[in-house]
């Protein structure tokens, strides 16, 4: 069990709180509104009302003994920033910081967090990605440029073993798992030597390039298939 405090109950802090504490971990919630502390408090294990930018309101939550801290304090820059420096006055170091703009993650880098999240920016693109492509069942954005997608099996592919497609040789690409939407059975890790069916979906991470590129087959399959 890991202890982390979380900085600001809105959506996204509060969907992460109570996804911790679901998970059995000690959970730190803290935010300057009593109706969103009321709210989490089923769901955490030290609920607090306070001003997370002071170093001894957090003291006093028992942050200075977390592992990690979540600080999403919305639109208002300036007590993210002050919550963070707070933190790491605690000697809290791993800290993973909402942020709203470009601006605000660099800022958020330039004092030493350990991540920023762009929940909307990230939303935005990854529905672009899934919609744009009809292949594409599912997508998600990983570090850097790595990214993981669901998407449909080739028809060239159907009846196939991984092994004889060789797709980490063709497209430098892993496939992490293989879904089995007809039975919805998923098999981690995929057996190479089991023909793909045509109710497969396969889950593979690479590159967004080498993503996009396997993306681009299977969309322009589908359409050439909808034109006949």
């Amino acid at each position: 069990m890991k202890r982390f405090v979380i900085v600001g109950l809105g959506n996204f802090g509060s969907g992460v709180a109570e996804a911790l504490y679901r998970r059995g971990h000690d959970v730190i919630a803290i935010d300057v509104n009593e109706d969103a502390v009321d709210r989490i408090a089923p769901h955490a294990s030290r609920p607090a009302v306070g001003d997370a930018r002071q170093s001894e309101v957090l003291k006093q939550a028992g942050a200075a003994d977390a592992d990690t801290a979540i600080v999403s304090t919305g639109d208002d820059m300036t007590a993210s920033m002050l919550a963070v420096l707070a933190l790491k006055d605690l000697g809290v170091d791993d800290i993973y910081v909402k942020v709203v703009s470009g601006d605000h993650a660099r800022i958020m880098t330039a004092l030493g967090v350990s991540e920023t999240i762009f929940p909307e920016r990230e939303s935005a693109f990854n529905l672009a990605s899934r919609v744009s492509e009809y292949g594409v069942l599912n997508y998600v954005r990983m570090a850097g440029d790595v990214s993981v997608q669901e998407m449909v099996v080739l028809d060239e592919w159907r009846g196939r073993t991984l092994r004889e497609i060789g797709v980490r040789n063709r497209f430098h690409l892993t496939v992490v798992a293989i879904h089995d939407t007809e039975n919805d059975e998923v098999s981690i890790p995929p057996d190479p030597d089991e023909p793909l069916a045509a109710t497969d979906t396969l889950l593979l991470a690479g590159t967004e390039e080498r993503l996009e590129e396997l993306a681009n087959m299977a969309d322009e399959e589908i359409r050439n298939r909808l034109e006949e």
